[in-house]
Order: C-alpha cells, then sequence, then structure tokens
C-alpha cells in the first residue's frame, strides 16, 4: 500500500476536480446553446459505443477474479452478449442474456 499524506491526498482530488470541471465547461460553459456542425453531432452519437467497449473488455479479457487469466465463462458471456445485441438490437436483452450465459457457464465450469 502507498503511504501518502493527507494533504497531498486531498490537493490531488481538489485538482482532479477543478481539471474534470474544466473539461466539462469547456464542453457545457463555452459553447452552450450554439448551434454544433453536424460532423460533430454525428461523431458524438458513437460515443457510447466507443467508451462501453473501452469499460468492459479489460474486465472480459484480464478479468481480476482470475488473476489477470482469460477464462471462457466471460469469454462466452461477452461473445453471447455481442450477438444479441447486434441481432436484436435490444440492449436488455442482451445484457440479461450475457448474464444468464456468464452465471451458467460459471455453474458448469466451476
Amino acid at each position: 500500500m502507498i503511504d501518502i499524506s493527507p494533504v497531498t491526498l486531498w490537493g490531488l482530488i481538489v485538482l482532479l476536480g477543478i481539471g474534470t470541471f474544466l473539461i466539462r465547461y469547456s464542453f457545457l460553459g463555452l459553447i452552450g446553446d450554439r448551434e454544433l456542425p453536424e460532423w460533430l453531432l454525428r461523431h458524438l452519437r458513437y460515443t457510447s459505443v466507443a467508451v462501453f467497449p473501452a469499460l468492459i473488455a479489460p474486465l472480459v479479457v484480464w478479468p481480476a477474479a482470475t488473476g489477470g487469466e482469460a477464462e471462457p465463462a466471460r469469454i462466452s458471456a461477452a461473445v453471447v452478449t455481442l450477438a444479441v445485441g447486434v441481432l436484436s438490437r435490444n440492449v436488455l436483452l442482451s445484457i440479461i442474456c450475457g448474464i444468464a450465459t456468464l452465471y451458467g457457464m460459471l455453474a458448469l465450469l466451476g
């Protein structure tokens, strides 16, 4: 465990808060209610599509639960979730199928 002083920790938290505020203010405060160009709006629509795989991929490929080793249960759950999502275009159904696959595979494989 890293020994860090409370002053350093709180200073870092405050700096991160200021940085986060400035990033968001640059978009929301400066642009405000101005009309955004169509090309920017088109790119912003794909933000969640880009963020979710970036959040999920490390949990599938290098899960902490297995010590960073890839596991067939998590990989198969990810494949089922992706396939159901692509075929049905239903997020909730794909999540439910992915959860069912994960727990089913964990029960089968131990």
